[in-house]
């Protein structure tokens, strides 16, 4: 405790947050032992016998730019968790670091380059265009990093990681390399999801669908075909080979089996008309055509029926079939083109506006194209060997046994139902940027391995997709596949928090890259967040300009009232909103807390405050015992991570209970008076996850706290 004129002083004057949040967190940086790195951050500075640990691996934020509200929140759950277990007396452990978002990143720097240089990664070469990137992502992590100190993430720096340094690499290789040779990874000619703007394939889980206006047109293919079709896109058309209807639609039923030769504007195909059951008969005119090279479900019924695979449309979207009027036409055009040939032939029946959800590509905002093309994939129904499982039930069996557990539970029945739809997973992409794949060619023999075995041997030129290191986060970063005593102690992790937009792209392939290469779980529990929105409920965003930086909030209003605004009220799985003047709310509470430890240690100062009267009296006792009840209710919400009722609570019992109230009744009510401080101690323990920096500041000027509140046990029940 500093000495009485100091406290004075310091107490007179108000909260300062923005002097107090930096220098408090040096402080924690710089204590503990000497000789080890980290202060209290790091486990192994913790003071006591500390045998059980906590462990909490930060979601990399992608090296892009600067971290948003949704980080923001995203941090603050994390380390609300974390100093929590470590008040309890937990090994804690929170790592942090970034991820290299390989296709975000590249697409940035390429857009920066032809924007100030007007060239492309081909004209610098990939060499040079590497350089550039590794740049921007230093500079990049260099901001975040920063950031995310801001905002009082008591992370250990001294395991810091990032998914492409040379450790992570190490895993991916290895992991690469046994999944290859389990015949789990295999090289193949499959229909994947193709961005013409990007020039890479990307996963189903990086397409973002837009609802757009589109032109469902209905017309046969020949005067003298049975049957109409419907669809959108009739420049693919020249690339059917089939035409599918129900078993059941007796509509159809005399022409199944047979086969047409047609030419369709300009272009001669063949058609075989098929039964299938994955057609709707009560959609359209219930048959549908098959354009295997072009749809994920054609492909899928050509697989089922034998039928060819004729690819009409090349990486850039333009035709590749068709005669002058077709050949090298933007798809656009194409449709235009085939529609008036439709209309000069007598064959169009039907063409009306209809809302269609158009995939695109989240990075780069390109039109998905479905292609074949030769890329490397992992098979999620293979059966493992030795094993008896597939990576699908990997998968699924930790969340069916409940080995793992969903906050909140019912994106448990999504988490199934996406596993259920699961298809072989794309996990090359065509851009420089990320893990290359750890393949060599010499000829048509293939080396798997990290370098060549001479060099005569050439590298694949693709990287592998973000996901796939990202997957193997909370081993790699604790030094798998080496056998470290860090792994041992602190793996499985308990708590992955993160935002349920990310569900199967992430958390998924967690579970079964930790389940596939640690026959274990990556987690016990998975704590989703919903999305931070304005207080009109908009989702914040640069384009709409409704966006707040928490840096900004920071220097404002203080990081701990920032905090408190999103968590207060915010249950788990569900949006939350938040505005400045609900943030200056909270930064008046940090005030409140202030104000309310001045009169508490003024008062101290004149006559000790449980020494007014002999021993404690039964009002203050009565008070005390109402507060652990407060306490158990409290400790009981952080236990079942229902922190927006626990940070709720504290809020108001502080301001309502104990300051309107009990300190009211204490200056004209003697008897109250030796519950004062037992009480106004225990709140700012319960308050140091919520706001750490101010409850900090507080604990260093209250009487006869000796250590830092970071490592101060959470009060007894």
């Amino acid at each position: 405790m500093e000495n009485p004129k100091n406290i004075a002083e310091k107490l007179l004057k108000p909260y300062d947050p923005t002097e107090t949040e930096s220098r408090i967190y040096k402080l924690w940086e710089e204590s503990g032992p000497t000789m080890q790195p980290g202060g209290f951050f790091n486990p192994d500075n913790l003071p006591g016998n500390r045998e059980k640990a906590f462990t909490i691996v930060m979601p990399p934020p992608n090296v892009t730019g600067i971290l948003h509200m949704g980080h923001a929140l995203a941090t603050t759950l994390q380390d609300t968790m974390v100093r929590y277990k470590r008040m309890q007396g937990f090994k804690t452990l929170y790592i942090p670091g970034t991820d290299h978002a390989a296709i975000a990143t590249q697409s940035k720097v390429e857009k920066e380059i032809k924007k100030n240089e007007n060239l492309s990664r081909h004209d610098l070469g990939r060499e040079e265009m590497l350089k550039r990137i590794e740049a921007f992502a230093k500079q990049s992590h260099d901001t975040i990093i920063s950031q995310i100190k801001t905002l009082g993430a008591s992370c250990d720096w001294s395991r810091e990681a990032f998914t492409l340094d040379e450790k992570r690499n190490l895993a991916v290789n290895t992991v690469f390399k046994k999944m290859y040779d389990d015949g789990l990874i295999y090289r193949g000619n499959r229909i994947v999801n193709w961005d013409p703007k990007g020039q890479t394939t990307i996963a189903d889980d990086e397409i973002v669908y837009e609802e757009r206006k589109a032109k469902l047109y209905t017309f046969k293919y020949s005067k003298d075909f049975p049957i109409s079709i419907s669809t959108t896109r009739p420049e693919t058309k020249v690339g059917d080979s089939a035409v599918a209807v129900h078993p059941d639609d007796t509509r159809y039923t005399e022409f199944v089996g047979k086969e047409y030769n047609i030419e369709f504007c300009g272009v001669p195909i063949h058609i075989k008309i098929i039964a299938d059951e994955e057609v709707e008969k009560d959609f359209g005119t219930g048959a549908l055509g098959v354009t295997p090279a072009h749809s994920q479900i054609d492909w899928e019924i050509a697989d089922r029926h034998d039928l060819p695979r004729i690819q009409v449309i090349n990486e850039y979207a333009k035709m590749m079939a068709g005669g002058e009027n077709l050949l090298g036409k933007k798809t656009t055009e194409a449709r235009e083109v085939i529609v008036e040939w439709l209309k000069s032939e007598g064959l169009l029946e039907k063409e009306e506006e209809v809302n269609q959800n158009i995939g695109t590509a989240e990075r780069t905002g390109g039109i998905i194209e479905p292609l074949p093309k030769l890329q490397w994939f992992v098979n999620v129904n293979k059966e493992i060997p030795g094993r008896g499982k597939t990576l699908k039930e990997i998968m699924r069996e930790p969340l069916e046994s409940g080995k793992i557990k969903i906050i909140p539970e019912y994106f448990n029945k999504t988490y199934f139902h996406w596993i259920e739809n699961l298809r072989d997973w794309c996990i090359s992409r065509q851009i420089w940027y990320g893990h290359r794949v750890p393949v060599w060619y010499k000829g048509e023999e293939i080396f798997v391995g990290d370098k060549a075995p001479s060099s005569e041997w050439v590298q694949d030129e693709d990287t592998l997709d973000t996901w796939f290191s990202s997957g193997m986060w909370t081993f790699s970063t604790l030094g798998w596949p080496e056998q470290t005593k860090d792994l041992a102690t602190y793996h499985p992790t308990d708590v992955l928090e993160t935002g349920y937009e990310i569900l199967f792209a992430w958390v998924a392939r967690m579970v079964l890259m930790t389940g596939y290469n640690l026959d274990s779980i990556p987690f016990h529990t998975v704590y989703l967040h919903g999305t931070v929105r304005d207080d009109k409920g908009k989702k914040m965003s640069k384009s709409a300009g409704n966006g707040i930086d928490p840096t900004d909030m920071a220097h404002k209003f203080g990081i701990d009232a920032t905090r408190m605004s999103l968590l207060v009220g915010n249950t788990p799985g569900t949006d939350v909103a938040v505005s400045e003047n609900k943030i200056k709310g909270y930064k008046n509470f940090a005030n409140k807390i202030w104000n309310i430890t001045r009169f508490i240690l003024e008062n101290l100062a004149v006559e000790p405050l449980d020494s007014k009267l002999s021993g404690p009296t039964a009002k203050s006792e009565d008070l005390i015992n109402e507060f652990k009840k407060v306490t158990a209710d409290i400790t009981s919400d952080m236990e079942n991570y229902r922190f927006h009722l626990a940070s709720e609570k504290i809020y108001h019992y502080i301001w309502h209970r104990f300051a309107d109230e009990i300190i009211e009744q204490s200056k004209t009510d003697a008897e109250i008076k030796p519950a004062l401080l037992p009480i106004w101690t225990d709140c700012i323990k319960i308050l140091h996850p919520f706001m750490p920096h101010v409850t900090e500041e507080i604990w260093s000027i209250m009487p006869g706290t000796d250590k830092l509140l970071i490592i101060e046990a959470w009060p007894q029940i």
